[in-house]
């Protein structure tokens, strides 16, 4: 099992609170996890990541451990803590302005 937390908005369009707690089979990662997240919420698919492309909408950034993930490659294995459930899996909403 790991946790996962989502930015209010996409809680809010699953029906979930704060934290998740997924199963996730095989090895631990970014792509993994978001597939784990889609299948049990599928009110979600498309809403992380671009369906045609898998890619993390612009909007959205990827933390574990205190480190952005948002520019790893989604087949990086996750840290060890998350794996423990030591610490989360972070999906933050970004903000932009001017």
């Amino acid at each position: 099992m790991i946790r996962v937390v989502l930015p209010p908005h996409l809680r809010n369009l699953a029906g979930v609170g704060s934290e998740l707690r997924l199963e996730v089979e095989g090895s631990v990662t970014q792509r993994s996890v978001l597939d784990a997240i889609e299948a049990k919420y599928p009110m979600l698919k498309g809403t992380i990541r671009d369906q045609v492309t898998g890619r993390r909408r612009p909007f959205l950034r990827f933390f574990a451990c205190a480190q952005d993930l948002s520019h790893e490659s989604p087949d990086t294995a996750l840290p060890d803590e998350v794996l423990q459930e030591k610490e989360p899996f972070l999906i933050i909403g970004a903000i932009a302005g001017g």
